[in-house]
């Protein structure tokens, strides 16, 4: 029996070798454009998110610049309505996602032992797609009439009657950007369901995977309806179909339920995936055990049922019936449930753990305790009386941002810095990763945690002028805004710095990390496990 596996084994070395010669790897462009390899695929997805995170802050700037002194300074009233509306759609579209996108691409073959993603052609497709998309998106700010102005989440009749000529392009980028989404999930789920190696039970999963996993399932579930209610948008607008058109039979909140069941599941993807890099990295340096892995799987999978039954909490204001505001009131509370589980797991992880704080774990902790003042203000605005008040302030917007700054990004940062000597093959500088950090928690605060004052005093969301007496606070979250945007160039120049050289990074330079990718040498070879690892 040894035999023949031997020589199985040296027969793939063989033809593994005979394609080397035959397959000279293209350089230059040509690599980037025709690579179907994971790795270069998720190297492609982390530096495209990258440039949005830059893109999408310098239109935050612009809008914080403007809120920096009561009165008109800067912009025109609707270039800053265009300023937030992209700022949403290329954070949450251009950022966030496609950078979890990266982390799967690269770190779930690794995780599971296999040679590569599934359908690594239509890989390369889902990734080429985003920077057309994009373009089209952006272009139309440059557009007579400008880009769009109703906000990210395009609220008919503001996308429809009274939107700009250039709606259409918005449009079809959404579409791209949705189909890109939907290919990358699919080959996700085939991926982790046919592809792991001999032994990968589902519960022995790491949970990065598992996240992405039940991620992908709602990509799937959601993002065809999000298609659904852009292209009633579109013919509305430009075909005369009345939708959510009330003259002609539509129903402008009918815009909003269909717009929430897809919006609430999103916010869900852009949070799970960051679980699943907390309960690696809060491990790794508690040099312990994850406490309570399968409640962990199980909470995953509540969050994900649940995000179905609460889209309408968006709209407490819309004069539903008592029952549904009931409805959703409670449903809301309830997912706080199985996100608590996580937290206090992470904690119960970290209790009496061998405890070390280099920046992929500052930024973990950060995360847990940040992503939890977020998701209290979460609770709050679940309490639909309570919501009446809080409703369109910039209580909201403080509470969003400590959902997706310091929760999803915050956990993409924890991601870079702790993977990127497997990436690189060399080890960052830890000086300036925890001078990224301090700098990072510290402006992140300044800037969103006086908005929830702002917002109990009564300060409306998207305007670009306000009452005197928020003069003062608005000053203090504007520099707070600038210094944090200033921060990621910090980070930016250590992963340059990372890339070009430094210490040599061992197979595992983390000492508690566990999981098949720390099997690997440093720098990832271009091809792994070609020969599956078999898992005890």
């Amino acid at each position: 029996m040894n035999t023949t596996t031997r020589e199985a084994n040296m027969d793939a070395a063989h033809i593994e070798e005979s394609n080397e010669h035959h397959e000279a790897h293209p350089t230059g462009i040509k690599r980037w454009l025709f690579t179907t390899n994971h790795k270069d695929i998720g190297t492609l997805y982390l530096w495209f998110s990258f440039i949005m995170f830059l893109t999408g802050g310098a239109m935050a700037m612009v809008i914080r610049a403007e809120l920096f002194q009561p009165g008109l300074q800067l912009v025109e009233p609707n270039f800053f309505n265009q300023m937030t509306t992209v700022h949403g759609l290329i954070m949450v579209f251009g950022a966030v996602m496609p950078a979890f996108t990266g982390l799967a691409n690269w770190l779930i073959p690794m995780m599971i032992g296999a040679p590569d993603m599934a359908l690594p052609r239509m890989n390369n497709w889902s990734f080429w797609i985003l920077p057309f998309a994009f373009t089209i998106l952006l272009s139309s700010l440059f557009m007579e009439g400008g880009g769009p102005n109703f906000g990210w989440t395009f609220y008919a009749p503001l996308s429809t009657t009274y939107s700009p000529d250039s709606t259409a392009l918005f449009v079809f980028s959404i579409h791209i950007m949705g189909i890109s989404s939907i290919m990358g999930a699919i080959n996700v789920v085939v991926t982790i369901v046919n592809m792991r190696a001999p032994g990968m039970s589902w519960m022995k999963l790491p949970l990065f995977v598992w996240t992405w996993l039940i991620t992908a399932f709602l990509l799937i579930a959601v993002m065809p309806v999000l298609a659904g209610v852009v292209t009633m948008v579109l013919t509305d607008k430009y075909f005369g179909t009345s939708f959510f058109d009330a003259a002609g039979g539509g129903d402008p909140v009918m815009f909003q339920h269909i717009f929430w069941f897809f919006g609430h599941p999103e916010v869900y993807i852009m949070i799970l995936p960051s679980f699943g890099i907390i309960s690696a990295i809060v491990p790794a340096f508690s040099r312990k055990r994850l406490f309570g892995y399968s409640s962990m799987v199980y909470a995953t999978a509540s969050i994900a049922i649940l995000s179905f039954l609460v889209w309408a909490h968006h709209m407490f204001t819309t004069g539903m019936p008592v029952f549904a505001e009931l409805f959703f009131m409670y449903c809301t509370m309830l997912i706080a449930v199985p996100t608590g589980v996580k937290v206090f797991n992470w904690v119960a992880t970290m209790w009496r753990g061998s405890l070390s704080f280099e920046t992929p774990m500052l930024f973990a902790i950060a995360f847990i305790i940040l992503f939890t003042i977020g998701g209290f203000s979460g609770l709050m605005l679940a309490i639909t009386p309570v919501d009446f008040q809080y409703h369109d302030t910039y209580f909201v917007v403080a509470h969003f941002h400590y959902v997706l700054v310091t929760g999803a990004i915050f956990s993409i940062m924890a991601a870079a810095y702790y993977w990127l000597p497997k990436w690189t093959g060399h080890m960052y500088d830890e000086k300036l990763g925890k001078l990224h950090f301090w700098c990072s928690v510290i402006s992140v605060n300044v800037l969103f945690f006086p908005m929830h004052f702002l917002g109990l005093a009564g300060m409306p969301r998207r305007i670009p002028d306000y009452a005197i007496q928020f003069a003062d606070v608005n000053q203090i979250v504007s520099i707070g805004g600038f210094a944090f945007g200033l921060s990621q160039f910090i980070f930016l120049a250590l992963v340059i710095k990372c890339i070009k050289g430094g210490e040599k990074a061992p197979a595992k330079p983390w000492d508690g990390a566990e999981g098949l990718e720390w099997t690997l040498p440093s720098p990832a070879p271009y091809h792994s496990f070609s020969t599956p690892p078999e898992v005890k």
